[in-house]
C-alpha cells in the first residue's frame, strides 16, 4: 500500500491590520479555482507586551486647552497650536521666521504651561511599508503617534512597528528567520559600543522564539513638558495603566509594557516606574541627561547657543535656527525657561560633577586661570538673583507682567520643585532591567562645564574680587558686563562646548547610570535629536528589547 504524503500547498502573504477593537483584518481578492496558491494571514500572538516610545523636552506637540476651563492661554485660540516642532528644512525655516517674529511678552504667553496640554493631532508617519507591513494610521493616531515629533521619532516608531511583530515567516509549512533579524545579528558592536558577548551577543535562536511569543502594538506618549516630570510621571502611568486594562479587555494576556525614552523622556519614565515597577517589563533609555546638563544653565543665562565648534557649516545654520525658534537672548529664553519646572529639572543636579561653573581668565603668560563658581548645593544657585553669573535675571521673567511683582516666588517654587524632584523623586534610582545608550562622541561637543571667559587679560584680578563685582549690562551673543568694587569694568562672554557627548548631553551626564543598570552602552555619530533617526541606535534598540523580553 502506498504510503500517503502531506503535500503543502503554495501560499501567498496576505497584508494585514488591526482594527478599532483589536482584532485581526485581512482583505483577499477571489481567484479562479485554477489557482491553488492560498491565501495566508499570521495570526499574532495572544500575549501582548506593548512598547511606549517617550519623547524628550520640545518632543511633545502642545497646544492652548480645549477645555479653557482648565486655563485660558492669553494669546492663543482654544485648541490653537502652541509647539509644534517642524518637520524638514522648509517647515523649519517658516517655524524659526514666525518665532523671530514674537516678543519675549508673546513667548511668555504662548508657552504658559498652565494653559497647555499634548496636542495628539501632529503628522504620523503613512501606515503602507515595501515589506508588506501595513498599520491603520486612525489606529496610530489613537496609540498616540501624533502626539510626538515625526521628525525626531516617525522612524523609530515605523522601525519598531515593522520589525517587532515580524520575526518568523513560514516557509513550506516551517517557521524562518526573517532577514531583519539575521542582518542584526551581523551588525557591527563597535557601532553599538560593545562587542559580541554579554548583553552584546548574538540573538540566539531560544531567545528570538521567546520574544515572538507576544505581539507588540507601538505607542507614543507626549507630555507638557514644560510642567514637572512628576506630573508627566503620573500621566504616563495613567496611559501605562489604560493601555493594559484595554487590552486585557480584549481578552488579550497583558501585564506589562516596555518603554523606549529619548533624553528627557527617560526621567519621565524613572520617576513613573518607582511607582508602578511591576507594570513596566523593561526600559531602554537613549542620550538621558541622567545627572542633568550645563546647556540648560547656558540657554537660561545666555539665551539658546546657535554654534558649535564641532559642528559643520550646515550644521550651524540648522543651531541658528533652532535658537531663533527657542531664544536668542537671555530675554527671550528667562520668561519660558526660569518659571518652568520641567526645564529646571534638565539642570546639573546633585549629583553632576563639580566643579562645572568658572570664571575663566588669561594670565600675564597668557595661561587661562579658571575661578570655581559652583557651590555645593546647587539649588542654592539657581535661587541666587543677585550675583552677576546667576541663573536667572529677574528684569527678563515676566515681560507680559503675569506675575505681577511676585515672579522671584513663582521661579523659587519652580526651582525648588526641580530640586525635589532631582533629591526625593528620581535620586539615583533607575528600573532593575534597565539599558542605557549614551553619546560619547569628540566630533559632537558638548557643555562639560560651563566658563564665562574674561575677555582682556586681568592678571591682578583675585577670586574674590572677581565674584563680588556686580552685573552692569546683558551682551550681544550673551555676554555680560560686570563691575569690580575698585570700579573696573569687565566683559565676559559665554564658552563654547568642551567634552564629548552629543551636542547637547555631555558624556559625564550620558555615563550617570554606570554600574545601576543592566549595560550601558558609550556610542556615536548622531547628534541629540537625531539619536533615533541613526540605523545603528535603532538596530541596538530592537536588539535591547529581545534582551528585555528574555526576563518576562
Amino acid at each position: 500500500m502506498a504510503k500517503s504524503v502531506n503535500k503543502v500547498e503554495p501560499t501567498r502573504p496576505v497584508v494585514s491590520y488591526e482594527d478599532h477593537e483589536g482584532n485581526l483584518r485581512a482583505f483577499s481578492p477571489l481567484t479562479p479555482k485554477t489557482n491553488n496558491t492560498r491565501a495566508a494571514v499570521e495570526v499574532p500572538p495572544a500575549k501582548v507586551m506593548p512598547v511606549i516610545v517617550i519623547a524628550g523636552i520640545m518632543g511633545s506637540n502642545l497646544r492652548a486647552h480645549v477645555n479653557s476651563a482648565e486655563g485660558r492661554n492669553t494669546h492663543l485660540n482654544s485648541g490653537e497650536a502652541a509647539w509644534r516642532p517642524p518637520n524638514g528644512i522648509d517647515a523649519g525655516l517658516n517655524e524659526a521666521k514666525k518665532w523671530r517674529g514674537r516678543s519675549p511678552a508673546v513667548r511668555q504667553e504662548i508657552l504658559d504651561g498652565n494653559t497647555l496640554e499634548v496636542d495628539p493631532s501632529g503628522p504620523i508617519p503613512r501606515g503602507a511599508t515595501t515589506d508588506g507591513v501595513v498599520w491603520d494610521e486612525k489606529i496610530a493616531s489613537e496609540r498616540g503617534w501624533g502626539e510626538i515629533h515625526l521628525a525626531s521619532y516617525g522612524l523609530l516608531l515605523v522601525t519598531l512597528q515593522q520589525n517587532l511583530n515580524r520575526t518568523y515567516r513560514s516557509l513550506y509549512g516551517n517557521p524562518m528567520l526573517e532577514g531583519n533579524w539575521i542582518s542584526l545579528n551581523l551588525e557591527d558592536r563597535a557601532k553599538w559600543g560593545t562587542q559580541k558577548e554579554g548583553f552584546g551577543a548574538p540573538l540566539t535562536d531560544e531567545e528570538l522564539k521567546k520574544f515572538a511569543q507576544f505581539h507588540y502594538p507601538v505607542y507614543a506618549f507626549g507630555y507638557n513638558w514644560l510642567k514637572s516630570n512628576l506630573d508627566s510621571a503620573q500621566s504616563l502611568q495613567n496611559r501605562i495603566e489604560n493601555i493594559i486594562a484595554y487590552w486585557k479587555n480584549k481578552k488579550r494576556e497583558c501585564n506589562g509594557v516596555l518603554l523606549v525614552t529619548h533624553s528627557m523622556g527617560g526621567l519621565v519614565a524613572r520617576a513613573c516606574a518607582q511607582n508602578i515597577p511591576g507594570l513596566i517589563a523593561g526600559i531602554v533609555h537613549g542620550v538621558m541627561p541622567a545627572l542633568g546638563a550645563p546647556a540648560c544653565y547656558r540657554r537660561l543665562a545666555c539665551g539658546t547657543e546657535s554654534s558649535s565648534p564641532s559642528n559643520s557649516i550646515i550644521e550651524n545654520k540648522g543651531a541658528e535656527k533652532f535658537a531663533e525658534i527657542a531664544g536668542v537672548t537671555v530675554a527671550e529664553t528667562t520668561p519660558i525657561l526660569s518659571t518652568a519646572a520641567g526645564p529646571l529639572e534638565l539642570l546639573p543636579n546633585h549629583l553632576y560633577p563639580k566643579p562645572w561653573l568658572f570664571a575663566e581668565s588669561n594670565n600675564e603668560k597668557n595661561k587661562p586661570n579658571f575661578f570655581n563658581l559652583t557651590v555645593d548645593d546647587p539649588y542654592n544657585l539657581y535661587l541666587d538673583f543677585k550675583s552677576w553669573y546667576r541663573l536667572v535675571d529677574l528684569s527678563f521673567a515676566d515681560p507680559a507682567n503675569k506675575y505681577k511683582g511676585n515672579v522671584d516666588k513663582v521661579i523659587a517654587s519652580a526651582v525648588n520643585q526641580a530640586k525635589k524632584f532631582h533629591m526625593e523623586v528620581v535620586k539615583d534610582y533607575y528600573h532593575p532591567q534597565t539599558f542605557v545608550f549614551y553619546g560619547n562622541d569628540e566630533t559632537k561637543r558638548s557643555f562639560g562645564t560651563f566658563r564665562w571667559k574674561l575677555t582682556t587679560t586681568q592678571s591682578n584680578l583675585a577670586e574674590s574680587v572677581l565674584k563680588a563685582a556686580k552685573l552692569k549690562v546683558h551682551l550681544v551673543g550673551g555676554g555680560r558686563r560686570i563691575e569690580t568694587c575698585t570700579g573696573v569694568l569687565v566683559e565676559v562672554k559665554p564658552s563654547v562646548q568642551d567634552v564629548s557627548g552629543d551636542g547637547t548631553v555631555p558624556f559625564q551626564s550620558g555615563v550617570g547610570p554606570q554600574g545601576k543598570v543592566k549595560q550601558i552602552f558609550a556610542t556615536k555619530n548622531y547628534s541629540h535629536q537625531e539619536s533615533y533617526s541613526n540605523s545603528d541606535m535603532l538596530s541596538l534598540t530592537r536588539h535591547l528589547i529581545v534582551k528585555l523580553m528574555q526576563e518576562v
